[in-house]
């Protein structure tokens, strides 16, 4: 089974992304984090196919959590950064290569990237 982390200060967005993944892609086990402090425990103690960080959080933001996770082991390529910004601005703070996608939550344009993660991530849970 695919195991994705989605850390993420608001609530709502987490608990929408979570259900949204539960529907279409069933074959995906989803963890929700509201805390990123909490998010640095889970990183070390956990092993995830991918995680979704938000860029921006109160006390830790998505890129020191992008550090942490890579430090920790985890794969750069495994790792997409989530923000309301627009395109550039997500470009020039986490450039192309520093993780496998920086992307903007609320744009529909932007949802079919991840469906084309979290559908890549399905067939291979179905393959295991």
């Amino acid at each position: 089974m695919g195991r994705i982390l989605i850390i993420d200060d608001d609530p709502a967005f987490t608990r929408f992304l979570a259900a949204y993944i539960a529907d279409n892609f069933p074959l995906l086990q989803v963890e929700t984090c509201n805390n990123p402090m909490t998010a640095l425990y889970s990183i070390t103690v956990g092993s995830y196919d991918l995680m979704l960080i938000d860029l921006e959080m109160p006390a830790l933001d998505g890129l020191k959590i992008l550090n942490f996770a890579v430090s920790a082991g985890m794969d750069k390529n495994r790792i997409v950064i989530l923000s309301g910004r627009d395109a550039d601005f997500l470009h020039e703070v986490c450039p192309m290569g520093r993780c496998l996608a920086v992307l903007n939550k609320f744009e529909a344009r932007q949802k079919s990237v991840l469906d084309m993660v979290f559908s890549a991530l399905s067939r291979k849970a179905g393959a295991a």
